[in-house]
């Protein structure tokens, strides 16, 4: 990579890097000026190593997708990324699935989203970044005006997570798409939700699948898509909305102009609650 001039793509999933493999990437990569993706998911690639591909980011002027899914970088190795990525320009898209953040490193990486100005798309799925997590990388949105997608499933954020989230949609002017699946969210976290989106006007995708949201939290929602005039997707699928939910959700889709897909299956309604959304259709 240090010579080569032509790659521009480089896939190495569910090999055994680890950090010494990590470290020899990070030295080639602050000398090469070709590669624009890198995906190094699976690679048991720790602290040590994000630290390692951290301080090449600093230097590197090309890449702009890096992939470190399902490593074991933690909280230690997104600080260092984190703090990296607030002083890199190019990259684009950076994924960091299942790799044991927490709070701590959830914290680096919203308080480097403020000051990042190229950053596209993160990835931060299946972690434990918890409701501080989500509090700060709320608290990014309100500043950061590049990102355009980002992904916080399985993450344990709950109501008060999803109230931060909540709160930075009635602001956030560039966020298109946001997952939001599996994080035991309920009717007072759909509320907030719900109040963001009636504010919104740029969120075009928003995925709720396998929370806790029953009736109430579908009537916000419901609301919601009375106001809301740019989300075309919305994933409510295995929650627990029934029939009174749908026939809010049914009232929404009335006024609504713009939603093209709307999931709602392993939820419990009854015919009378598919009557109300085919009524809303």
């Amino acid at each position: 990579l240090q010579r080569n001039n032509t790659l521009r793509k480089l896939i190495l999933h569910e090999n055994r890097i680890g950090d010494d493999g990590a470290n020899c990437l990070s030295t080639a990569l602050q000398h090469n000026n070709t590669l624009i993706e890198l995906s190094l998911g699976g690679n048991q690639i720790g602290a040590v190593g994000a630290e390692r591909l951290g301080l090449a980011l600093q230097y590197n002027s090309t890449l702009t997708v890096l992939g470190l899914s399902h490593n074991q970088i933690g909280d230690t190795g997104a600080v260092h990324l984190g703090r990296c990525l607030a002083l890199n320009s190019t990259l684009t898209e950076l994924s960091l699935e299942g790799n044991q953040i927490g709070e701590t490193g959830a914290e680096q990486l919203g308080r480097s989203l403020e000051h990042n100005k190229t950053l596209r798309k993160l990835i931060v799925r299946n972690n434990q970044i918890g409701v501080v997590g989500a509090e700060q990388l709320g608290r990014s949105l309100l500043h950061n005006s590049t990102l355009i997608e980002l992904s916080l499933g399985y993450n344990q954020i709950g109501d008060a997570g999803a109230k931060h989230l909540g709160l930075a949609l009635q602001h956030n002017s560039t966020l298109t798409q946001l997952d939001l699946q599996c994080n035991q969210i309920g009717d007072v976290g759909a509320k907030h939700v719900g109040f963001g989106l009636q504010q919104n006007s740029a969120l075009t995708r928003l995925d709720l699948n396998e929370n806790e949201i029953a009736d109430i939290g579908a009537e916000h929602l419901g609301l919601a898509l009375q106001c809301n005039s740019a989300l075309t997707g919305l994933d409510l699928s295995s929650n627990q909305i029934g029939d009174v939910g749908a026939q809010h959700l049914g009232l929404g889709l009335q006024r609504n102009s713009t939603l093209t897909e709307l999931g709602l299956e392993s939820n419990s309604l009854s015919a009378v609650g598919h009557h109300a959304i085919f009524q809303g259709i």
